[in-house]
C-alpha cells in the first residue's frame, strides 16, 4: 500500500479498513502561549511540524468557554499544563441566573477562533484539525467547582439547567464560528460520564440531552471525538452518541481498547498511560505499550493516543518513541 496522508489514513480507518499504518496523535497543553491567539497557533503549529502526527487536536486554556462569565485562573506550574482557579465564577444559586449567552467572535471565544484561522492557515486540509469543546455539564463545573455544582445541581435543579440552557446556546453559536475556520470535528470532552459522580437519572437529566444537541450541531464534520474523563466511566452509555472515535482511560479503567472495540460501532483511541508511560516511562516503555495495543486491536478501527492530555514535563524521547511506534521504529 502507498503511504497515504493523514487525512486519507484517518478516513480509511473510520471505514473499518486497516490503513497502511495505525494512526496516531497526542496533544498537550501549552501554558503561557494558550492566552493569545497568535502565541497559541505557533505553538500547535511547532508541535506538529515536529512530531506529524496524523491529527492536531488544538488544546486552548481549560477555562477559555467560560472565562466571559467571571472568575479568574494562574498558570502555576501544574505538571499537566492546566491552569489553577483563583476565583470561581458562580459562587451563589443567584449566579446562574446572570448568565447570558455570549458572543462567539468575542473574549476568549473569538481569540481561539482566530487560533483557528491561523492554524488551519498553515497545517492545511491533509492534516485534520479538531477543537476541545466542553459539554455544558462540565462548563458548569469549571464556573462552580465540583462541590458547588452539585450542591446546587440536586437542591436547586431549575437554577442549573437554566444555566445549562445559557451555556448550550453559547456553545452551538460557537460550534457555528470554528465551524468557518476549516475544523475537521471536535474533541467533546465529558468530566461528569463518570458513575461516582452522578446517578443515572441525573445524567439522563443534565447530561444526555446537552450532549445530543452539541453533537447533532457538528454532524456534519466528519472527525468528532468523544473524551470520557475519569475513572468508572459510563461507557455504555455514551458509546451510541454520533461520533466517530471514543477516548477514555483505558489504562486506567474499563473497557479495555478491546472491550470498547466490542462495545461500539466507531474508532476507539488510547493505548498509553500519559502519567506511568509517556512522563515517567522510558522510550522502550512507550514502544512496548504501543505495540500491546496495536496488537489488541489487531490495528482496526484503532488510534493510538494517550487516555487524556500528554503532561508538558513528556520526554522528547518518549514523545518520538510513542510517534515512531506505528513506523516500526
Amino acid at each position: 500500500m502507498n503511504e497515504l496522508s493523514h487525512r486519507e489514513r484517518i478516513e480509511t480507518c473510520l471505514s473499518g479498513e486497516i490503513p497502511d499504518r495505525v494512526p496516531v496523535a497526542l496533544w498537550r497543553h501549552f501554558p503561557g502561549d494558550d492566552q493569545h491567539p497568535q502565541r497559541l497557533a505557533e505553538a500547535h503549529i511547532r508541535f506538529q511540524r515536529q512530531y506529524d502526527f496524523d491529527l492536531l487536536k488544538v488544546t486552548p486554556e481549560s477555562t477559555y468557554m467560560t472565562k466571559e462569565w467571571g472568575g479568574t485562573d494562574e498558570w502555576r506550574g501544574a505538571a499537566e499544563g492546566t491552569r489553577e482557579y483563583v476565583v470561581r465564577g458562580v459562587a451563589r444559586v443567584d449566579d446562574w441566573t446572570r448568565l447570558a449567552v455570549l458572543d462567539p467572535t468575542a473574549g476568549r471565544l473569538g481569540d481561539q477562533v482566530k487560533a483557528l484561522r491561523a492554524i488551519n492557515a498553515v497545517v492545511g486540509p491533509h492534516t485534520p484539525v479538531i477543537q476541545t469543546i466542553f459539554s455544558p455539564l462540565t462548563q458548569a463545573r469549571k464556573l462552580a467547582g465540583e462541590t458547588v455544582l452539585l450542591s446546587h445541581m440536586r437542591q436547586h435543579p431549575d437554577a442549573v439547567q437554566a444555566a445549562l440552557e445559557t451555556i448550550t446556546q453559547t456553545t452551538l453559536d460557537f460550534l457555528v464560528e470554528i465551524k468557518k475556520t476549516g475544523i475537521a470535528g471536535i474533541f467533546y470532552a465529558l468530566q461528569f460520564a463518570q458513575y461516582a459522580l452522578l446517578s443515572k437519572e441525573e445524567f439522563d437529566t443534565f447530561c444526555m440531552p446537552y450532549h445530543r444537541r452539541i453533537l447533532d450541531a457538528v454532524s456534519d464534520l466528519w472527525l468528532n471525538v468523544l473524551h470520557l474523563h475519569g475513572t468508572g466511566v459510563r461507557f455504555d452509555d455514551v458509546a451510541g452518541l454520533p461520533v466517530q472515535v471514543l477516548n477514555w482511560h483505558d489504562r486506567e479503567t474499563a473497557p479495555s481498547l478491546a472491550e470498547g472495540q466490542a462495545r461500539s460501532s466507531g474508532v476507539v483511541c488510547g493505548g498509553l498511560r500519559q502519567w506511568e508511560t509517556m512522563a515517567y516511562g522510558s522510550p522502550e516503555a512507550v514502544r512496548a505499550e504501543a505495540g500491546e495495543a496495536i496488537r489488541s486491536t489487531g490495528g482496526r478501527r484503532f488510534f493510538l493516543g494517550t487516555g487524556c492530555v500528554t503532561p508538558i514535563i513528556t520526554p522528547h524521547g518518549n514523545l518520538s518513541a510513542a510517534r515512531g511506534s506505528v513506523e516500526g521504529d
